[in-house]
């Protein structure tokens, strides 16, 4: 099996600015990281590396800090800044610990307590411990405030902060001061590898809801076992219709999208068109016999939405399969292959744009839904099933 994998990844935009900043400010890699020092390079014989080395030398020889001429980090800089030149966001080198941790990503996997956190009136709060994680073991509720995190006042911390410092590496320790009840609790917690489902399914009034959060290594297995529940309860008349949650989903793999729109559509009916240079344009279409092809469908979108959940939600819309309700989704119509490289690295390089059904491009643009629903949420409040507008708007369009 090829390493390689076609996949519709959506960065955010503070990984970009990581990414990509730091590619042009580290530097380059000291000589005896790179046996060869020559002067031109095959592809191009015009290129002389003269200045790049006397840039190395001039660092070496005059940086007041001396500790912070990394040559590893300098080397990986120096190909970060190479592939950051192209200027397109979704073409971008990956280090070694970067490459593992976005596979890992993909795979559902990370290390740390395994809690859900939200924002409630601007401070931290777990949401949800997830079921046999770390921090239900250790006893964390649901509506727990985290006052602290190893003593550092959680005041003013972002949500994406508050992830950060509470993740961290297998078998280390986090203590928590949590407030419940107006009382402070310290509770140490074991961090341990979490899996994160791709797909949840609960219930409400008949109504199965569906969120796919990504497109990942284990989505379509998740799908199955959903989608069979669903579909028993659909011949049953346990569920009246479905909504398909694709908010703030960032994407995936290409394929995971038209296996999940396979459920829904009939055999050759085309799902996305890719149209490349370096390949044949290829079209993905329908090639099995879906389970869901009549159950009622709403799918949710929003501007979190992207790539592969875009061309999921397109492609039910374009064949009249599903009402789309929401806001405009992100707006990327590219595709990413991802490339292993030598000592774990990685690189991403778009190679091909995809189109919808209908023939639209919705690069930059977005799909906008018939039904538009925007969640308005107090400030430093994370949402709540009770006021998501969205959710209930597709609920009540199903229950009609």
């Amino acid at each position: 099996m090829k390493n390689n994998k076609l996949t519709n990844i959506l960065l955010v935009l503070s990984f970009i600015v990581l990414i990509f900043g730091s590619g042009y400010k580290i530097g380059e890699y000291k000589s005896r990281f790179l046996p060869l020092r020559t002067t031109t390079s095959p592809l191009q014989p015009n290129i002389n590396f003269d200045l790049f080395w006397e840039t190395w030398t001039k660092l070496q020889e005059r940086y007041v800090d001396q500790k912070k001429l990394d040559p590893k980090k300098m080397y990986l800089g120096a190909i970060k800044g190479m592939v950051a030149s192209i200027e397109d966001p979704y073409t971008f080198f990956l280090t070694p610990d970067e490459n593992k941790q976005t596979k890992d990503d993909l795979g559902g996997k990370f290390e740390g307590i395994g809690a859900q956190l939200g924002l409630k009136d601007s401070r931290i709060i777990i949401i949800s411990p997830l079921k046999k994680s770390p921090a239900e073991t250790a006893g964390v509720r649901s509506g727990d405030f985290i006052n602290k995190v190893d003593g550092a006042s959680t005041n003013s911390w972002t949500l994406s902060q508050a992830v950060s410092k509470i993740r961290g590496p297998k078998n280390t320790k986090v203590k928590l001061t949590i407030e419940r009840n107006g009382k402070e609790i310290d509770i140490t917690i074991t961090r341990q590898q979490i899996i994160v489902s791709s797909v949840e399914l609960s219930y409400d009034k008949k109504i199965a809801i569906l969120k796919i959060n990504q497109f990942g290594d284990n989505t379509n297995d998740e799908w199955n076992a959903s989608a069979s529940e669903i579909s028993r309860k659909w011949s049953n008349k346990q569920v009246i219709g479905l909504v398909l949650d694709l908010r703030d989903n960032p994407g995936g793999y290409l394929d995971g999208s038209v296996y999940i729109a396979s459920e829904f559509l009939n055999i050759g009916k085309l799902v996305v068109k890719q149209e490349a240079t370096l390949y044949s344009d290829k079209e993905y279409r329908v090639s099995r016999i879906g389970i869901l092809k009549d159950i009622p469908v709403v799918v949710l979108i929003n501007k979190g939405s992207a790539s592969a959940s875009e061309i999921l939600a397109g492609a039910l819309r374009d064949h009249k399969r599903a009402q789309l309700v929401g806001e405009k989704s992100f707006g990327k119509g590219s595709v990413q292959e991802a490339l292993d490289l030598k000592e774990g690295a990685g690189l991403h390089v778009t190679v091909a744009k995809w189109v919808l059904p209908n023939g639209d491009w919705i690069n930059g643009k977005g799909i906008e839904p018939k039904i538009i629903v925007v969640n308005e949420i107090k400030e430093g409040n994370t949402i709540t099933k009770e006021v998501d507008k969205q959710l209930n708007k597709a609920i009540e369009l199903l229950l009609k």
